[in-house]
């Protein structure tokens, strides 16, 4: 389908949600650009606010992403209140409902009296349209969303099971344009809530948006017939890739609050020479590395661009990367390029 002329781009993180109203055949650069907290962060904020009054919680809405929240609620619990949650709204939580209960949040359909009602979504769009109504703006009908996504892990660890989607996508090719979703995988269930949400949007993982919205810099452009390593500092995630051509032929994810520089620059090393392995990832509390020797022809990625806004972490180990003049964008920019190369 078609480029639409207008797409409102999220690219929603664990601190942040980076917004971009692309209009085609206009500068990118005049485009509405804002930055906000991220969902979970403004969730959080009701949790402690409820606490703080000595109200309990009743959850509805819809699967989002976790973290911020997730703390806030066991503050909350801890301080002796008490939850409830819907179950779909309860999936935030963990995929395991029985998991769920055991936190001590309660499954049921309806609020119990006298409970505070805190909706979930990772797309608010009235919270969006009521953002942009002053300025005299309507939103998009098409979307563009980055979430990360652990998939639908009831039993076991989610972090060898996202890591195993990695190790998919490597297997079937590695290619960037397999990165956009318009029908994400059932197992991805945060995807799948974004859809609920909002129908019809277009979807990717926020590392995947990210790299793609690297290589919106001319100087990473460059780059990429020889290859190189493009290195992802997220609040809560540091994804690494190796890329050459219109693939990624390698990946590591780990969280970024366990990295310090020196760790960051060991990595890096042994990444750029295909000496990383999932093992010393997995074990020191991060995702996993998988390579595929045999995809890409050089032998080592020396170069490395650099994006994310923990990217500090990384001064002076490679290019800061700065697409149409905006870092914390890049995602976003990276949802359009996405869209536009592989329109069908």
């Amino acid at each position: 389908m078609p480029t639409p002329r207008s797409i409102l781009a999220i690219d929603i993180g664990g601190g942040t949600q980076d917004i971009l109203i692309y209009e085609e055949g206009n500068p990118i650069e005049n485009s509405v650009q804002m930055i906000l907290p991220s969902p979970t962060r403004l969730i959080a904020q009701k949790i402690l606010k409820a606490s703080a009054s000595g109200k309990n919680i009743f959850f509805t809405g819809n699967t989002m992403g976790g973290g911020p929240s997730s703390w806030a609620l066991q503050k909350h619990l801890q301080a002796g209140l008490l939850a409830a949650a819907t179950e779909l709204a309860a999936l935030t939580f963990h995929d395991n409902l029985d998991k769920v209960r055991e936190m001590g949040i309660r499954i049921t359909p309806r609020p119990p009296k006298g409970y505070e009602v805190v909706e979930l979504h990772d797309i608010d769009v009235s919270l969006l349209r009521r953002t942009i109504k002053p300025v005299g703006l309507n939103l998009p009908k098409a979307f563009a969303v980055a979430v990360q996504d652990h998939g639908f892990s009831p039993q076991g660890s989610n972090r060898r099971f996202r890591f195993r989607h990695w190790e998919k996508f490597l297997g079937k090719g590695g290619k960037l344009a397999a990165l956009v979703y318009r029908k994400p995988p059932p197992y991805m269930t945060r995807m799948q809530a974004v859809q609920r949400d909002v129908p019809g949007a277009a979807l990717m993982d926020t590392a995947a948006a990210a790299i793609w919205g690297m290589l919106c810099d001319p100087t990473i452009s460059g780059k990429r017939d020889e290859g190189f390593i493009a290195l992802n500092l997220g609040n809560q995630h540091t994804f690494g890739a190796l890329v050459q051509g219109d693939h990624i032929g390698g990946i590591f994810e780990h969280h970024t609050g366990l990295m310090i520089r020196e760790k960051l620059r060991s990595i890096l090393k042994r990444f750029s020479q295909r000496l990383l392995t999932h093992d010393e990832i997995f074990q020191d509390g991060g995702h996993g590395c998988a390579i595929d020797p045999f995809l890409l022809k050089k032998p080592k990625f020396h170069w490395i661009a650099i994006t994310g806004p923990r990217r500090s972490l990384a001064e002076g180990l490679g290019y800061m990367a700065a697409p149409y003049g905006n870092m914390m964008l890049a995602g976003c920019f990276g949802l359009v390029a996405a869209l536009k190369a592989t329109d069908q």
